[in-house]
Formats: C-alpha cells, sequence, structure tokens
C-alpha cells in the first residue's frame, strides 16, 4: 500500500484531508488510476488486495473507494460488503471498475453490495475523473454540513443554557417582585386601617400617614425602575446632555438616598476635593445612577457599617468611587453584578430587598454617557468598591438647577376650577378631595363624555385627563375639548403612567399643555401654577353672568 500526493485545490474547508483509495490487483492498473486522478484534489492512496484496503480503512478516514470487480482472494462485491458492514462507511461512495461485459444482474448485485457507479474498461479519463470529482465534492459538502451542524448544535447548547440560566433569573426576579410589592402593601394595608379607626389618636394617625407616604415612594421607585429597565431595552429612554457639575451630581445623589442609611445608623462620608469637575450629561439620570450605587452600598452593609463616596480625576475622565464596609462580592459574581436580575446576597436571604436591576441600570446609562462601571471586591465579608468613570467636560459649567421645595407647593396655585378626567373613581375621588383642601372647585368625571357634558356647565381652568380611558381615550378628548369654546384657554394636563418621549409628544400634538407620569404627589401644584394658560373672558351658562380668571 503507498500513498501519492498531488496539488490540493481549493474548497470550502482548506484543512479537511480528502482521501480517495484506489483498489486493484494490478500496479499498472494503480498507476493509470493515479494518473487520471492527478487533479481532483484529493490523496491518492493505493491497495493491491482486498485485505490491503481493509487495513487502510481502518487507519484512515476515506471519501470515495475505487474497486476492481474481478481480484484474487476476496473480490471487488465481497469487499464492499464488508466495507459497507462498517459504520464509519455505510455510507461511502464506492465505484465499480469492470473489464468485462456485466449484466444487468451483476450490475444488481453490485448495488446491492454497496456500490454507487460502475466504470468500464477500457476507462475514458473524462468520464472516471467527472464521477470522481461529483461524489468527492458531495463528500465535501457532506462533510461541511456535518462541520456546520456541530458548531449550531454547540451554539443551540450555549443558547439554550443562557435561556435556562435566564428563566432562572426571571423567576427569582418574579418572586423577589412579590416579595418587594407584598412588603410595602402590607405596610400601606395596616396604615390605612389603622386611619379608619374610631379611636385613633393625632399622633397615630400621622404616623400611619407617614407609614404610606413612605412606602407610596417606594413604590414608585420600584415602577421608576422597571420602567427604566423597560425604555433602556426597547432604546426609547431620553438622556438630556449638558454640563453639569459632578459635585451637585453627588449632593443630590446623597440627599435622595440619605434615609437608607440614616435609618441604618451607618456613617456616609463624601469626599469631593476642591476642583470643579464637569460632565456632559443627565444631571438626573446622573444622580439616579450614583443614588442607585449608594443605595446599595447601604443594603448591603451591616448597621453601624461606613460608605465612602470619593470624587477625583483620573486622567481625562472624572472616577467617582463608593466603597462600603459590606458583604462584599464573591469572584465569580463579579463578571455577573451588572447584569439585569442579578442577585448578590447571600443564598436565600431576600431581607435586604432589591430586584436586581439597579446595577444593570446604573451600567447602562453610564454607558449611555459614554463612560464604565467597574466593581471591586476581595470577597464575603470584605466590602465592595463601584468606580464609575465619565469623560470630563472643559467648557463652564451650568449648574443643576436646585429642586423645587414641596413645603407649601398647595399654595402655589391659587383657587381654581378643575375638572378631573378620570376611570378609577378611588384615584379620581382622592385627587378630588387633596384638591378641595388646597382651596379649588372641583368636578368629577369619570369617561370621556361625561366630562364633554361637564364642561360647558362648569368652565373649567384646568383638566387633569388620564389617557388611558376606555372607549374614547384622553387624545380624543383633549382634541374635542379643544374644539370647543370653553376648552380653548383650558390648561389641559395629561396624566399617565408613560414617560417616554414618544408618548410627550403625542399629548403635545393633542393639545396638551404638560405630561405628568402617575402617581403625582405635591409636584402637581407646582406644575399646574407653572404652566397655567392665560385665561380670556368666559360666559358661564349656569350663571348667565361673565367671569374673568386672575392669571397667576
Amino acid at each position: 500500500m503507498s500513498d501519492v500526493e498531488h496539488g490540493a485545490k481549493d474548497s470550502d474547508l482548506p484543512d479537511l484531508e480528502v482521501n480517495v483509495l484506489l483498489v486493484d490487483d494490478q500496479p499498472a492498473k494503480l498507476l493509470t488510476y493515479g494518473a487520471i486522478l492527478g487533479g481532483v484534489g484529493a490523496n491518492l492512496i493505493t491497495a493491491g488486495s482486498a485485505r490491503e484496503a481493509l487495513d487502510c480503512l481502518l487507519k484512515k478516514e476515506i471519501a470515495l473507494v475505487l474497486i476492481d470487480v474481478c481480484m484474487p482472494e476476496l473480490d471487488g462485491f465481497e469487499l464492499a460488503e464488508m466495507i459497507r458492514q462498517h459504520p464509519r462507511y455505510q455510507k461511502t461512495a464506492i465505484i465499480f471498475v469492470s473489464a468485462v461485459n456485466l449484466s444487468d444482474f451483476d450490475r444488481l448485485r453490485g448495488y446491492e453490495y454497496g456500490a454507487i457507479d460502475y466504470v468500464p474498461v477500457p476507462v475514458m479519463p473524462e468520464i472516471l475523473r467527472a464521477k470522481v470529482n461529483v461524489f468527492l465534492d458531495l463528500y465535501r459538502k457532506t462533510r461541511e454540513l456535518e462541520v456546520l451542524n456541530r458548531d449550531l448544535e454547540h451554539r443551540v447548547a450555549l443558547r439554550t443554557a443562557a435561556l435556562q440560566e435566564a428563566d432562572e433569573r426571571k423567576n427569582e426576579f418574579l418572586a423577589m417582585l412579590g416579595h418587594e410589592l407584598r412588603n410595602p402593601l402590607g405596610a400601606i394595608r395596616t396604615a390605612a386601617q389603622i386611619i379608619g379607626m374610631r379611636q385613633i389618636t393625632a399622633d397615630q394617625r400621622e404616623g400611619s400617614a407617614a407609614v404610606i407616604r413612605r412606602q407610596v415612594e417606594h413604590l414608585v421607585r420600584l415602577v421608576d425602575d422597571l420602567l427604566d429597565v423597560s425604555r433602556i431595552t426597547r432604546g426609547t429612554i431620553a438622556i438630556r446632555r449638558e454640563p453639569t457639575l459632578v459635585s451637585d451630581i453627588v449632593a443630590q445623589a446623597v440627599e435622595t438616598t440619605r434615609p437608607s442609611f440614616d435609618g441604618r445608623a451607618q456613617i456616609l462620608a463624601v469626599e469631593s476635593g476642591t476642583e470643579q469637575l464637569i460632565v456632559n450629561g443627565d444631571g438626573s439620570r446622573l444622580a439616579q445612577v450614583l443614588g442607585n450605587v449608594i443605595n446599595n452600598a447601604a443594603k448591603f452593609t451591616p448597621e453601624g457599617g461606613r460608605i465612602y463616596v470619593n470624587v477625583s480625576r483620573d486622567g481625562e475622565e472624572v472616577a467617582i468611587r463608593v466603597t462600603d464596609t459590606g458583604l462584599g462580592v464573591p469572584p465569580e459574581k463579579l463578571e455577573t453584578i451588572f447584569d439585569l436580575f442579578t442577585q448578590v446576597g447571600r443564598p436565600g436571604d431576600r431581607s435586604s430587598g432589591g430586584l436586581g436591576i439597579g446595577l444593570a441600570l446604573v451600567k447602562r446609562i453610564v454607558e449611555m454617557h459614554d463612560g464604565h462601571v467597574t466593581a471591586l471586591s476581595e470577597g464575603d465579608g470584605k466590602g465592595t468598591q463601584i468606580i464609575i468613570n465619565l469623560p470630563l467636560y472643559s467648557e463652564p459649567p451650568t449648574p443643576l438647577p436646585l429642586p423645587e421645595s414641596s413645603v407649601g407647593a398647595d399654595r402655589a396655585l391659587t383657587p381654581s376650577r378643575i375638572l378631573v378626567v378620570e376611570d378609577n373613581k378611588d384615584v379620581a375621588a382622592t385627587m378630588a378631595v387633596r384638591l378641595e383642601m388646597a382651596g379649588h372647585e372641583v368636578r368629577v368625571a369619570n369617561s370621556g363624555p361625561e366630562a364633554i357634558r361637564l364642561g360647558p356647565e362648569f368652565q373649567p381652568e384646568f383638566v387633569i385627563l388620564d389617557i388611558g380611558l376606555p372607549n374614547m381615550d384622553g387624545y380624543d378628548i383633549a382634541r374635542n375639548i379643544r374644539e370647543a369654546p370653553w376648552g380653548r384657554d383650558a390648561t389641559l394636563v395629561a396624566l399617565t403612567g408613560w414617560g417616554h418621549q414618544e408618548e410627550r409628544d403625542r399629548t403635545t400634538a393633542a393639545g396638551f399643555d404638560a405630561h405628568l407620569v402617575k402617581p403625582v404627589g405635591e409636584e402637581l401644584f407646582l406644575e399646574l401654577a407653572r404652566i397655567r394658560r392665560p385665561r380670556a373672558r368666559f360666559q358661564n351658562s349656569s350663571a348667565g353672568e361673565t367671569l374673568e380668571s386672575a392669571d397667576v
């Protein structure tokens, strides 16, 4: 047995070894076959007997076997039958070469033993090469498909594992979501029951109201985080960038997160130096990012622990480091700590709460500001450091606007006629009571047609309008109001659970003056005072007198 190497042709799989086995007991014929097939781009291996051929088949991967039918010991039919019995060669191409005329019966016998084609003697070189090339191309394509199939199976396995992991994390998230919702809702329900008791004292009433306020704020933050995740995933989150002092971002974040560490007797130390560092970013979003990191540090740091916020220049970037003395992060979790729904507490420990979305938001919002975020920890019980890096901005800063105080916010708006349009009767009733307690005259409509009917009679100066009404939505109602004489100068306020820019554009196009995202609190009065439209003189149809609304 001998190998005859020939120049390989270009193929889709250049590293694929393609071997053709030539089996004949006459050396002269083997040389002839070698000369004819010299350009087929395969290794030609010769065998002088059936036993030699079988030995070669056990040692090498063979793409095609060319067999002389008439050989001593084992003839071509018997050799083909033995080849087909081996699992690896059940589909290998076999071509019989015969110097005698074969009857149809002989050909049928050959096909039954595993032959795929016949070549008569004398052999025409062009026909033999054509047949061999067809089978070799088929072999190469089959092998290529096998490689692609293995690769596909590998990728499917990886994807399936990733989906299973995502499903497990989703189930953990849903369990945590139920836990996070039940806790504040339980406190709110209990506080509401206490307020409804006859024997309640003023201190108990105020304490219960404070519980409701705190828990509602917790639920609002929870829903806001969920909505932000959805907006980022869909690519609809808006970032309004402007030169912003890093010190303002830090101050805003510390102020909003102070209850997190004050309630746990933790010490928060802030070190920002004297250099004015400026970034080109959305101050509110960056304060939200830093607030999430500080909240996370407080959550996983025991009572009496310390949290350090350090701001410093790092080349052309600003580095904001939040370091805690808390639980730390296992090394294997550092790579996934910023993945959505990832929980880093001790297994089964839900006492610290959280949905595993805060740090995911941090990473995505920081990256939207061309920055990056890193987590460092030496392991369990050794604390964690989160580093936020943002590009520095070299122009003079535009300071963050100071948030308006909600103290006395209800006095920011002079007494007005306000129409509340809301299909949820509890929401409408509580909003009406709050507005009436601030000195306003209020009417409630639970549907669009009812609002349109009440309008001419009530002549509202403000219409607070829920967008998601049944049958006739807020957009259609707003258009109808704007077409009516009484509604041309009314101030329309959209009240909705959607806050992304597309919805704001829709409300503006429908004729609204403002877009408020549920739930709204004392800021409602500040917004109403800010956007109030100047009013023309209008006719009060019920009283038959002309009234004039004072401008703020």
